[in-house]
């Protein structure tokens, strides 16, 4: 379906003159993008540390941290939809010229830290399926995810089938592992229920997933995909826009927050027992045919590469408009492709181990958090911008309280480096 076609279709909802549930599929697709962003190789990575070690404890870090990534979601698509600017426009537009320059720093850095996480995922997967050393891993990765962003140019909606049929994918893979797995329902569901911390280890694992799950590309990337793609002609229609967009954030984000949570799950029925110093991509693979079959291994990696390609194309696209929002200076794709694969060419080559540099990048990642999620919380709330739709004490109240959790967990993170005693956490002196 063309661009134009679907524009005239979600023109005929709004107006009434199309219904039924069905309809409201043509509105269906930036928050489908931005998923993938939470289904990401640094997810695999975290999740299996997270499983593996702790078995079921971290799981609430999962749920909380993608209850943040759906407020975070939902404000950055009301901004679009309601100023007709992306959030890294917003801030050129509205903020003192160094401050933009530190923020475009910032987001750079956390865009390479993700695009590192993505490609190295892909590349893993990729060696590990065809016995490849890493490095032709990576070049292939690299030849088909700039294939698929050849495919941008015919349209949002082109792209938005592409990524939604490879989240289609993953979210299958782990149906088929919980199915495969031994898994303890009952210690999932404490662990989902009970916030707790071990030891200090598990500390910086959480503090990865929830640079793993609430990342700062998808953050700037919503209110992009959502800018233009709705032409509304009134405040009615608009309304109407930011309830399918709110409902889609939801649906989206928790079929990822679920395929997090059984990627956790997966781990912790496999490894906690007898193999709880599993930790990297490579062994979990190796280690999961004599466990749970040549099925789940072959299942697993199906979904790391799938995953690893699919989100390596959305970061491009969230580093292209976050260089395209802040300067106004566009870049082609192929150059945009080369910068962002660069420090993953470089990790290997230095001999660090992928896996570990995986979970690294998503503490790279909670660090930069807080620049594109303080930004949201200050742009939406101020009624200049966002008129009536500028958001409301509760909502403004839990950004907030979002914000400085995140804040919070990466000052624990810095003081247990610096080692600081953390008496907070249990089982650390």
């Amino acid at each position: 379906m063309q661009p134009n076609t679907i524009q005239a279709g979600m023109a005929a909802v709004l107006s009434g003159e199309r219904k039924g549930v069905f309809s409201k599929l043509l509105f269906a697709g930036p928050a489908v993008i931005a998923s993938i962003a939470y289904v990401d190789p640094g997810n695999f990575a975290t999740n299996i540390q997270a499983g593996a070690g702790y078995g079921y404890q971290l799981l609430w870090v999962v749920l909380l941290a993608n209850l943040i990534a759906m407020l975070f979601q939902s404000l950055s698509a009301r901004l679009g939809i309601v100023t007709g600017k992306n959030l890294a426009e917003v801030s050129r537009d509205n903020l003192p010229r160094p401050v933009v320059w530190i923020m475009w720093a910032v987001s750079e850095i956390a865009a390479m830290a993700t695009d590192l996480a993505e490609f190295l995922g892909g590349a893993i997967g990729l060696a590990l399926l065809f016995d490849l050393p890493i490095f032709w891993g990576m070049a292939v990765t690299a030849v088909i995810t700039y294939g698929i962003l050849i495919f941008e140019k015919k349209g949002f909606r082109t792209m938005e089938l592409v990524i939604g049929s490879m989240v289609a994918i993953i979210s299958l893979c782990y149906v088929i592992e919980l199915v495969i797995a031994p898994v303890s329902w009952d210690d999932a569901l404490t662990g989902l229920t009970t916030p707790q911390l071990p030891d200090a280890a598990a500390l910086t694992i959480a503090v990865g997933i929830i640079g793993a799950t609430v990342m700062p590309h998808a953050i700037y990337l919503h209110s992009s995909l959502t800018q233009s793609r709705v032409k509304v002609r009134n405040e009615a229609e608009r309304r109407k826009v930011l309830r399918y967009s709110n409902i889609e954030v939801v649906i989206a984000l928790a079929i990822a927050g679920m395929v997090n949570m059984a990627m956790v799950i997966m781990a912790a029925s496999a490894f906690h027992q007898g193999n709880s110093n599993v930790a990297e991509i490579e062994t979990a693979y190796h280690m999961l045919t004599p466990i749970l079959g040549a099925a789940a291994a072959s299942v697993f990696l199906v979904s790391l590469i799938t995953s690893g390609i699919s989100s390596s194309v959305v970061g491009t696209m969230a580093g292209q408009m976050i260089m395209q929002g802040f300067l106004h200076f566009r870049v082609p794709v192929w150059l945009r492709r080369f910068v962002t694969m660069a420090p993953a060419f470089a990790v290997v080559a230095m001999g660090v181990n992928p896996t570990q540099a995986l979970v690294m990048s998503q503490v790279v990642l909670s660090i930069a958090l807080p620049v594109p999620m303080l930004a949201l919380v200050a742009f939406t709330s101020r009624r200049d911008l966002m008129g009536a739709y500028a958001t409301g004490p509760i909502i403004r109240f839990l950004a907030v309280a979002g914000a400085i959790l995140v804040l919070g967990l990466n000052f624990l993170l810095l003081a247990g480096t610096l080692g600081v005693q953390l008496p907070m956490i249990n089982g650390n002196s």
